[in-house]
């Protein structure tokens, strides 16, 4: 587990922000940094080399949906999650827990795992942490997550506390099952919106000397407020020679506060959703490109972004192709605002470096 180490460049003088790097056998992620999802090995309407040219260093893709269509052992055979989608940085997948848990109706918890029905064709599937661990060391991603309880917001303290201690057990079983040590096991803080249930379970899993931690269950409904504060709690308790990710989170201001708070890695289907919808994500604001003031407007879409986009297309072409519905608008506002995210993240770094984060995203915190 060697391979995976965090480096530690500079701190802010004012807040707990951090510049590093994140090092995995197929690459150094700068961090903080924005990470893709390409849920089902692939992000939405992006081509890996178009991937490449909006500045992701580091992909996820989905366990669970990866399970179900075209199962693990299709993409071992074709050589891993890696070759199977021609994406060689690193790669991290989710224990998908976070999408069994999402099929309240059609799951049974219990302490052995998670019972549920495929709603691709209603057999009964056994998720258990260990079941969990064999799927994700058979695609073969860099990075891999325990399987966790995502409890729901609102939830009582007592189902909280049950779902968050039945995380640090399950952590435990996945440890006991991962055998694959090119492959990075992170472990995932849950505690819903209760500080003491987070406070303890940081200090559960900081005690196991995992090669990562995250931060779940914060975007699954709560009001930012309330993220930020749980933010702010738990992240000084992990460990801080390790990379930290917070899941889910991927709005300029949630990422700005968390990274204030130290956090390094963020995800979210954000950028390629809005995409899909029309919306472009310019200056911290969502633009809806079918609105009929672009119609006639033959400016390039952020005069600021150096994307394939920006470089090449006016708003007034993205709003006829989103108006048509053509397919190539929902590529071109992906790749923007893929690039977006991640160069506000790319931003942040630089001004960590400089030490004037706090001075440059004020708008932000």
């Amino acid at each position: 587990m060697t391979e995976f180490t965090y480096t530690c460049l500079a701190r802010c003088s004012c807040t707990q922000a951090r510049a590093g790097v994140f090092h995995t056998p197929r690459g150094a992620v700068e961090t903080p940094r924005f990470m893709p999802v390409g849920t089902l090995a692939n992000v939405k309407t992006l081509t890996p080399e178009q991937l490449r040219g909006t500045g992701a260093q580091m992909v996820l893709a989905n366990t669970y949906h990866l399970h179900l269509q075209p199962g693990e052992q299709i993409v071992a055979g074709a050589g891993g999650l890696h070759s199977f989608m021609g994406w060689d940085g690193p790669m991290l997948t989710d224990s998908g827990g976070f999408q069994v848990f999402s099929l309240s109706e059609m799951r049974t918890i219990s302490e052995e795992g998670v019972k549920f029905r495929s709603p691709r064709n209603g057999d009964i599937i056994d998720l258990t942490p260990e079941r969990s661990i064999e799927i994700q060391n058979t695609l073969g991603a860099d990075v891999i997550m325990a399987f966790d309880e995502c409890p729901p917001y609102p939830a009582t303290r007592e189902a909280v506390e049950l779902a968050t201690g039945r995380t640090e057990r399950w952590l435990k079983r996945c440890m006991e099952a991962h055998h694959q040590p090119q492959q990075a096991l992170f472990g995932i803080v849950q505690g819903g919106v209760y500080l003491e249930l987070r406070a303890s379970a940081a200090r559960a899993l900081a005690a196991l000397d995992l090669p990562g931690y995250a931060i779940g269950g914060v975007s699954v409904g709560e009001p930012p407020e309330l993220i930020e504060k749980i933010v702010r709690a738990t992240v000084p308790l992990l460990p801080p020679n390790k990379p930290r990710y917070l899941m889910g989170v991927g709005t300029y201001r949630e990422m700005a506060q968390a990274i204030a708070s130290g956090v390094d890695l963020f995800d979210c289907v954000i950028p390629t959703r809005l995409g899909r919808h029309g919306t472009a994500l310019v200056a911290g604001e969502r633009w809806n490109l079918k609105n009929a003031r672009f119609r006639e407007d033959f400016n390039p879409l952020d005069e600021t972004c150096g994307c394939y986009t920006c470089r090449n297309f006016s708003r007034a072409y993205l709003c006829h192709l989103v108006r048509s519905q053509e397919l190539l608008a929902y590529t071109l506002l992906s790749i923007h605002n893929i690039t977006e995210l991640i160069g506000f993240t790319q931003r942040i770094r630089a001004a960590i470096l400089d030490d004037r984060f706090e001075s440059d995203f004020a708008r932000w915190l």
